[in-house]
């Protein structure tokens, strides 16, 4: 486990977290971060992935606003301040990041060549863009926000995606989620499972609103998309 410096098309560099499995070549995964940065929910779910057989890589989005950002969710000041990078955040800026990282970690050392993408809340939002407008291989979002203002998107999606629906999510109301499933409906690379009863965030570990039963059964269906998407493509 470990950071690395990557280089951004603008200017300066960005931190990423950098987790390796015992064996490879391994495919890679883009983990992208949730409105509290790089923090230890994040760390977590690289470290799991590459216990799964993955390169795992997480980068810093916010490092245009405060490089490091690690808050957590148990305070309101924390959740103050996550809400202000929210707010402030450049989505495309975003992706230009997420797609370099993606390039790096095509030629990391150790990596397939493959690299999928995962992301949570904001960075469900972003790997959905990532299908849309990246090369890269797949990707998995999470509760993804304002999904449902960016369907003019879909029509560029040119590799499998994956969408994690809450249908309790009190930032993504009951019409979003059907506008999200009828604009995707047609399009046989999309995937998606709504899970009843749960609200945002119910996959982040130690969060107010986990629910185990439904974050194992969307965390083993993404390992299994995965290992569809990129183990398999690395054998053809």
């Amino acid at each position: 486990m470990t950071e690395i410096s990557i280089p951004s098309k603008d200017k300066g560099n960005f931190m990423a977290y950098v987790a390796v499995p015992k064996q490879t070549p391994a495919p890679a995964i883009v983990v992208i971060q949730e409105i509290f940065g790089v923090n230890a929910e994040l760390r977590a779910k690289c470290d799991e992935l590459a216990r799964q057989g993955f390169i795992a890589c997480c980068p810093d989005l916010f490092w245009r606003m405060e490089p490091g950002v690690q808050l957590t969710d148990k305070t309101e000041g924390e959740w103050a301040k996550a809400f202000d990078f929210f707010k402030r955040f450049d989505i495309d800026k975003g992706i230009e990041d997420l797609r370099q990282t993606v390039h790096v970690m095509k030629g990391y050392a150790g990596s397939s060549g493959k690299v999928g993408c995962v992301g949570y809340c904001l960075g469900g939002k972003l790997a959905y863009l990532m299908a849309a407008r990246t090369n890269v291989d797949c990707s998995v979002g999470y509760y993804g926000v304002g999904i449902q203002d960016m369907l003019k998107e879909a029509a560029k999606i040119k590799n499998p995606l994956m969408l994690h629906i809450a249908e309790d999510d009190k930032y993504v109301p009951p019409e979003a989620q059907q506008a999200i499933k009828a604009g995707l409906a047609k399009n046989k690379l999309v995937t998606i499972h709504s899970y009843a009863g749960v609200d945002h965030a119910f996959a982040r570990g130690g969060g107010q609103h986990y629910d185990e039963a439904a974050a194992n059964a969307a965390n083993k269906r993404t390992l299994e998309f995965f290992r569809n998407n990129l183990d398999r493509a690395m054998a053809a």
